[in-house]
C-alpha cells in the first residue's frame, strides 16, 4: 500500500512539474549525450527546482502519454525506453506498416537525450555543402577512428559514419532541423549540427520526438518499469512490466527492442569495473541503471568494454551539470587557478581530462566572451542556474573569479593574437578558432571532471541484432544507443551518442519490422 501511495503522488508532482516548466536539464546529457542515449546524454529549468524523477523533463506535454487503460496485451514491437533511440526505433517500425509500443520506466520520456547539448555529428550532409563545409565520411571515420585509441569496433563504425548524413535528412524530414554547425573535441573539420538558433540539442531534439510519436499514434507508457525480457524457444517474446511501482503485467511481441541507456548513474556498477571513478560526480540522469544491460545478459547476450567509461572534462559539479562542449568548440578557454590557460581545449575529452586533474586543485575555470554566448544558447541555461561568473572587462572578471587579473589578461590577449594568425603556439589548438575573446562583458564557469558516458554495453552487429556469446543473434532481440557498446572505442567523441541514437535508432525500427514480417 505504501509503494501505491509513493507511486501516485510521484506521478502527481511529475504532472505538476512537466506542466509548469520545470527539470533538470542540460546537456549533452548533459548528454552530449551523454546519449546516449543515449547516451548521451539537460532540461530548460532550474535544478534547484525540480526533484530528481524528474530530470528527464521532455517539454512534452504529459496528456501525449499514453492512459493505462489503453494497454494491450500484445504489439508488433515492444520499445524498451523512451529516449531518443527508442523513439526513433518507434517510428522506423509505424513507417514500416507494424504496431510498435514504447515502454519507459520514467515519469517523463526523453532519459539521457534530453541532456544532450553539443549537437549531432555527421558527414557530406546537405546542411554542410549548402555553407561551404568540406567534409567526408572517410575522414570522420579516421577521426573517431583514432579518438577512440584505435578500438573501435570498425564494422559498426563504418556503418555509423556512412548512414550519418541520411540521417540528418530523416530528422529534417520529420521537422526536426539541424543546420546549425559547430566542431567538437577531436575533430578537424566541422560535423557538429545542432538546431537552427544554436541551443542545444536534447530538448528540442526530443520534443520533436516526441511531436512525432503522438502524430503517428503510437503508444508510449511512462512509470512503466520493464523487470524482464521473457522468450520461449530461445527467442524474445515479451517484456514483464511493473507500472506505478504496483501492478505488474506481461505484454507479449514479437521482437523486443532494447533501448535502455547506459550505466551512469549507478555507482555500483561503475565502481565494479572502475574502482577508481568512486567518488566522482555524474552528469547522468537518474534512470541511467543498466536496465538493459542486465536483462540482455539473462537473455544470453554479452558485453564488450564494461570498462571504457567517459569522464567529461567540463562539469559544474555542485549540481552535477554537464557545460557542453560547444562553449569550447566557438572559441571558449580553459584556464587555472592562476589565470592560464593549460591544454588544447579540443583535444579529445580524455586527454582534456587529464590536464585537468593534473592541476593542483583539479578543477578550472571555463572563459568565454558575449560573442561565445550568443552563439551557444544554452549558456542562458547555465546563467539562469547560477554557474555564470560575470565582468564588464577581463580585469573584473579575473577579480570575480578570484585569480590574478594580469595572468588572466595575459592569457586572452595571447589568444586573440593567436586566433588573428590562426597558430596556437603554446598548445596547437587548430580548430574553435574563428572568433576571438573581445566582446565584453566577459564570463566564466568553474568546471571539473565529472562522469558522462557508459561507452561499454551489450554486443550487438550492424542489424543492431543483439548477439550471444558466440556471436550469433538472439531471435526476437534488438538493442540501439548506448546500452550497446563497441562502437566508440576507449573514448567518445562529442557528438557522436546523438548520431548513434538516431543511427542505429533507425536500423533497430527498420530491421526489427523485418524480423516480425519474414515470421
Amino acid at each position: 500500500m505504501k509503494k501505491k501511495t509513493a507511486a501516485a503522488l510521484l506521478l502527481i508532482l511529475s504532472v505538476i512539474l512537466v506542466i509548469a516548466g520545470c527539470g533538470n536539464g542540460n546537456n549533452s546529457t548533459n548528454t552530449e549525450n551523454n546519449a546516449s542515449g543515449n547516451k548521451s546524454t539537460n532540461s530548460a529549468a532550474s535544478a534547484t527546482e525540480a526533484p530528481k524523477e524528474t530530470e528527464a523533463v521532455s517539454g512534452a506535454s504529459v496528456a501525449s502519454y499514453t492512459p493505462l487503460d489503453q494497454l494491450k496485451e500484445s504489439y508488433d514491437i515492444i520499445i524498451v525506453g523512451a529516449g531518443g533511440a527508442g523513439m526513433t526505433a518507434a517510428l522506423e517500425a509505424k513507417a514500416k506498416g507494424l504496431n510498435p509500443v514504447i515502454f519507459e520506466k520514467m515519469p517523463v520520456a526523453g532519459g539521457n537525450t534530453t541532456k544532450s547539448s553539443s549537437g549531432m555529428n555527421a558527414s557530406e550532409t546537405k546542411f554542410q555543402k549548402e555553407q561551404g563545409i568540406e567534409d567526408s565520411n572517410d575522414l570522420f571515420y579516421e577521426e573517431t577512428l583514432k579518438g577512440g585509441h584505435d578500438t573501435n569496433n570498425t564494422e559498426m563504425l563504418r556503418f555509423f559514419v556512412d548512414n550519418s548524413a541520411a540521417a540528418i535528412d530523416w530528422l529534417d524530414s520529420i521537422g526536426i532541423r539541424l543546420n546549425n554547425i559547430t566542431i567538437t573535441g577531436g575533430m578537424n573539420e566541422k560535423r557538429t549540427h545542432r538546431p537552427e538558433d544554436g541551443s542545444a540539442i536534447g530538448q528540442y531534439l526530443v520534443k520533436g520526438l516526441v511531436q512525432n510519436v503522438q502524430e503517428q499514434g503510437i503508444p508510449l507508457f511512462v512509470n512503466a518499469d520493464v523487470k524482464a525480457i521473457t522468450q520461449q524457444d530461445g527467442k524474445a517474446n515479451g517484456v514483464k512490466v511493473l507500472f506505478n511501482q504496483a501492478d505488474e503485467k506481461v505484454i507479449t511481441g514479437k521482437a523486443v527492442v532494447v533501448t535502455t541507456g547506459g550505466f551512469g548513474s549507478n555507482m555500483e556498477m561503475i565502481t565494479e569495473v572502475r574502482p577508481d571513478l568512486e567518488g566522482y560526480v555524474t552528469t547522468n540522469q537518474i534512470g541511467s541503471t543498466g536496465d538493459g544491460i542486465r536483462m540482455i545478459l539473462a537473455m544470453g547476450g554479452t558485453t564488450v568494454d564494461m570498462d571504457q567509461i567517459q569522464v567529461h572534462p567540463t562539469v559544474q559539479q555542485e549540481k552535477s551539470y554537464l557545460i557542453g562542449e560547444a562553449v569550447r568548440g566557438e572559441g571558449g578557454l580553459l584556464v587555472s587557478s592562476e589565470g592560464k590557460r593549460f591544454t588544447n581545449e579540443l583535444d579529445t575529452r580524455d586527454k582534456v581530462t587529464a590536464a585537468i586533474n593534473s592541476l593542483p586543485e583539479k578543477a578550472a575555470y571555463l572563459v568565454f566572451d558575449s560573442g561565445v554566448k550568443s552563439r551557444v544558447k544554452a549558456i542562458e541555461q547555465y546563467e539562469k542556474m547560477g554557474f555564470v561568473i560575470q565582468g564588464d572587462t577581463v580585469q573584473a572578471l579575473a577579480e570575480a573569479m578570484q585569480v590574478p587579473a594580469d595572468k588572466l589578461q595575459a592569457t586572452v590577449d595571447t589568444w586573440n593574437t593567436a586566433v588573428a594568425g590562426k597558430q596556437d603556439a603554446e598548445f596547437g589548438r587548430k580548430t574553435g578558432m574563428d572568433h576571438d575573446l573581445s566582446a565584453g562583458p566577459f564570463y566564466a564557469i568553474k568546471i571539473a571532471p565529472g562522469i558522462h558516458y557508459t561507452m561499454g554495453g551489450v554486443k550487438i552487429n550492424t542489424n543492431t541484432e543483439v548477439l550471444n556469446k558466440d556471436g550469433q543473434p538472439i531471435p526476437g532481440l534488438f538493442a540501439a544507443g548506448e546500452v550497446t557498446g563497441g562502437l566508440h572505442g576507449q573514448n567518445r567523441i562529442g557528438g557522436n551518442s546523438v548520431a548513434e541514437i538516431i543511427i542505429f535508432g533507425r536500423q533497430a525500427g527498420i530491421k526489427s519490422a523485418e524480423f516480425v514480417q519474414a515470421q
